[in-house]
């Protein structure tokens, strides 16, 4: 894109909260319930009469999040009615809030937080037949988290890095599971390009729902308002979709201001003094606030671990739990050791779990750290280590006895090696002459020779050193 244009983008995103019942009634919050429409009442389906009574929980988890982030947390708060019709919306509005949200501020990777507020989810329309839609009502009135950032964002990489995190904490948190392929967070990108300082058109592209497609939409988007300024046109503030098969987005509508959804206070719900419920106090939610993911990088920066294994681990839970746990066991002391397992863990372990082979690690923490010991001692090579990984993943057994009792200790000894080396020489004279000459590439040739007569259980470096001796 020229450099003539300034991009700006500002991030909408909504998280489902995974609180035991809905928003406003006592339905189980269960969206994804094979069955539509088992979890619904006279409150879920707007029936006349029927009264919202807010969740409290819900409440507590924006609290949570907000001592998260550094937002500031409002003492006065209220619901409001957002106006507008869709065959999802049984009420013909959804109650969210306007003027007093519950956080105002704060930041995720330096990037400022306009407002965090509550609301209620939407049904879920389905579409199985050409000219058929049915509604699910089991999602209608799940509690939802909507974060507004400031527009400060320049790029698309940044955006994506602002929604992992963002993932992330949720997720740390234990507030919501945060799956964007099931919907339970919906990212929404409102873009503009200006070659002042002035913002330009605005376009939202709704549900993004991977940050995949959250990347791709924003690159589409910023080269479709330069093409049509370019050609002397002008932008439409908008609303558009994602066509994930397409790769582009589409029209869906005029973009609705505040005033297009005419916000009032809901008159059945009480105001909230957010300073007189003690469960809110900040002090008390620091007390069960887990170690956020921003000091988790710094603490496993200082064992040494790359940037890349990092991410790895603080991306999958039962890896980072496991982790944890690790450290306990290792500590400082065996940095070396505690390295060694970050690798096991975020390629071997990770892999299994990738592939679906693995929901749970079976095997026990000491269990592993005995088995990562074993390699750092060279007790046995990595390649028994890994067979004996997958093994021990689904089992959990001793790995220092199941390799004795198998025979794949490895030997370091020389006085044992000697002689394969020895026999591996007289068999292979023109190799041994060409690494004798200098010929370095032709040592992995001859250490590969007698790791086969020891069957795996030579110590590489042993056999490396005694061929090296061998030359003089």
């Amino acid at each position: 894109m020229n450099n003539d244009y300034k991009v700006t983008i500002g991030l909408e995103v909504h998280a489902e909260l995974d609180t035991k019942s809905k928003m406003f009634c006592g339905c189980k919050n269960d969206p994804h319930s094979s069955e539509p429409n088992t979890y619904v009442c006279p409150v879920c389906l707007a029936h006349p009469g029927s009264l919202p009574v807010p969740n409290e929980e819900a409440v507590k988890m924006v609290m949570m999040f907000g001592a998260a982030v550094n937002a500031k947390a409002a003492t006065y708060s209220e619901f409001d009615r957002k106006n507008y019709f869709y065959p999802d919306i049984p009420k013909a509005y959804q109650i969210s809030q306007y003027a007093f949200p519950f956080l105002t501020g704060g930041s995720i990777l330096g990037i400022e937080i306009t407002r965090v507020h509550l609301e209620e989810d939407t049904a879920r329309s389905q579409h199985e037949k050409e000219g058929v839609s049915l509604v699910d009502f089991n999602r209608a009135g799940v509690p939802l988290m909507e974060l507004v950032t400031e527009p400060v964002i320049h790029d698309a990489e940044t955006a994506v890095n602002f929604a992992k995190e963002l993932q992330l904490i949720l997720r740390t948190l234990g507030i919501s599971k945060a799956q964007m392929e099931k919907g339970e967070m919906r990212v929404e990108a409102n873009i503009s390009i200006s070659k002042t300082d002035e913002l330009g058109t605005k376009v939202e592209v709704k549900n993004l729902n991977s940050f995949k497609s959250v990347e791709a939409a924003i690159i589409y988007e910023v080269a479709r308002h330069k093409a049509v300024l370019e050609s002397g046109e002008e932008l439409i503030q908008e609303t558009r979709g994602w066509n994930e098969v397409k790769l582009k987005t589409y029209s869906q509508r005029k973009k609705e201001t505040a005033k297009d959804y005419r916000y009032f206070p809901d008159p059945d719900i009480p105001k909230l003094n957010i300073s007189e419920i003690p469960s809110f106090n900040r002090d008390r939610l620091a007390e069960i606030m887990p170690e956020l993911p921003s000091n988790k990088r710094i603490k496993y920066e200082n064992l040494g671990l790359t940037s890349n294994q990092i991410e790895v681990i603080l991306a999958n839970g039962i890896i980072d739990s496991y982790f944890q746990d690790l450290t306990k066991i290792l500590g400082d002391s065996k940095a070396d050791t505690l390295k060694l397992a970050s690798n096991y863990l975020t390629s071997d372990i990770m892999a299994e779990i990738s592939s679906g082979n693995l929901t749970r690690i079976e095997l026990s923490v000491e269990n592993f750290a005995e088995l990562m010991q074993m390699v750092a001692d060279s007790k046995i090579n990595s390649r028994v280590a890994k067979d004996l990984l997958k093994e021990l993943l689904q089992t959990d057994q001793s790995p220092l006895k199941l390799a004795a009792d198998r025979g794949l200790m490895q030997d370091s000894n020389p006085d044992t090696l000697v002689t394969i080396v020895q026999e591996v020489i007289t068999e292979n004279p023109d190799v041994f002459a060409k690494f004798k000459a200098g010929d370095a590439a032709t040592l992995q040739f001859l250490i590969g020779q007698s790791m086969k007569k020891t069957k795996g259980s030579g110590n590489p470096k042993i056999l490396a050193d005694l061929f090296s001796q061998a030359t003089k």
